[in-house]
């Protein structure tokens, strides 16, 4: 018996929006941008120039010049100006072309883009706006507190290139099963909160023992985490590892992107480790490391997951697969004109998942595995 052509579910997928989020974007850590060069970033489809002026600022402009289009990446920091390549004239951090060594005055309309910055906490973030607003005071990143204190390690910081639409990576705020199936966690716990331009996940879980490297070679037992989307791009992640015979070690784990195009973006994500008796400095960013690899290994295999995945604007899900329509409509927000934001995107909203059912399945499955395992070496020997 052939099933009707209108009982088949058709995934529907609408054009990826050409708009960029509004919102704050980081571009990576201060300490890569502060060696007295240009540095040139593909961002929200264009070309950007980053440069640490003489004022010890570090600025953001459009990369072409005004002039002749001459790429201010290719060219010089002078003082505290960029100096394009082509016929030496020196930008300013604020956008304004300051000089022309061969000529007898600036145009007055001698203006380029000039980005909205921010550093904090190591990290260099731009504002971006497709209606060319500053951002309100309320649209903020909050300071991260131990970032950059002595109690704390440095960074330990990765970045690689996604050839897809952002809004996947956003999904998994809401995707309580691809833990289990991804990144070797068994999800005990699994909340979301919406609210404003904030979008939380709330997660704790136990770590697979039916996986390469688990049982006696791990030591850790599960993880603790609240994490937190800051509008469309930024996410702060206060992860607390637990280790067998009780202790822990807490954490901060950035996950952040910004847009290359349409249809790729530059992931980043990085770790700092809090410092103890127990674990003094040098042995401190060893764990940072350890601990960044691990979550690399999780991150590549989302990536493989995208690489392959069909866009789909309306999913088929099941009680236990999480608010996945609510997640979108907030997000939603950050690509539309601000006064067409509308309520349903920002209102708070509050799920809890209940956890029961794949729970007990995640650890009979564990179990099965196990066996096999131990029965193929048992056939083995």
């Amino acid at each position: 018996m052939t099933m009707a052509q209108d009982e088949v579910r058709r995934i529907e997928a609408d054009a990826v929006p050409t708009r960029f989020a509004r919102g704050w974007h980081c571009l990576g850590l201060i300490r890569d941008f502060s060696d007295g060069k240009p540095h040139s970033i593909t961002a929200f489809g264009t070309k950007l120039v980053t440069f640490r002026g003489g004022d010890g600022r570090l600025n953001v402009l459009d990369a072409y010049c005004r002039h002749m289009g001459g790429d201010l990446s290719d060219g010089e920091v002078k003082d505290n100006e960029i100096a394009c390549p082509f016929h030496d004239w020196r930008w300013g951090g604020d956008g304004r072309c300051k000089q022309i060594p061969y000529a007898k005055r600036v145009p007055p309309l001698a203006r380029t883009r000039a980005w909205t910055t921010l550093e904090q906490d190591g990290m260099l973030f731009v504002w971006n706006d497709p209606e060319g607003k500053q951002p309100p005071a309320d649209i903020t990143i909050p300071s991260i507190e131990g970032a950059g204190s002595d109690e704390w390690t440095d960074w330990h910081w990765y970045t690689t290139v996604v050839q897809t639409n952002c809004r996947e990576i956003i999904d998994n705020v809401v995707d309580m099963a691809h833990f289990f199936y991804i990144h070797g966690s068994l999800p005990t716990y699994f909340k979301n909160v919406f609210e404003g331009h904030i979008a939380t996940q709330y997660f704790d879980g136990v770590a697979r023992t039916d996986l390469p490297g688990a049982g006696e070679d791990s030591t850790v037992l599960g993880t603790t985490s609240v994490a937190s989307y800051y509008g469309p791009s930024f996410m702060i992640d206060d992860l607390v590892y637990h280790h067998h015979g009780g202790g822990e070690q807490q954490t901060v784990l950035i996950n952040c992107h910004y847009p290359i195009d349409e249809n790729s973006f530059v992931l980043m994500y990085g770790i700092i480790v809090k410092k103890s008796a127990a674990l003094p400095t040098e042995d401190a960013m060893k764990t940072a490391v350890a601990l960044g690899d691990w979550v690399k290994i999780g991150f590549e295999q989302d990536v493989a997951i995208w690489r392959s995945k069909t866009r789909i604007d309306n999913p088929l899900l099941c009680t236990e697969d999480g608010p996945v329509y609510q997640l979108r409509r907030w997000y939603e927000q950050f690509y539309v004109d601000a006064a067409d934001v509308q309520p349903e995107m920002v209102d708070r909203f509050e799920f809890e998942l209940d956890t029961t059912r794949p729970t007990e399945a995640w650890h009979e499955q564990v179990r099965e595995n196990i066996a096999r395992q131990a029965d193929a070496e048992k056939a083995s020997s």
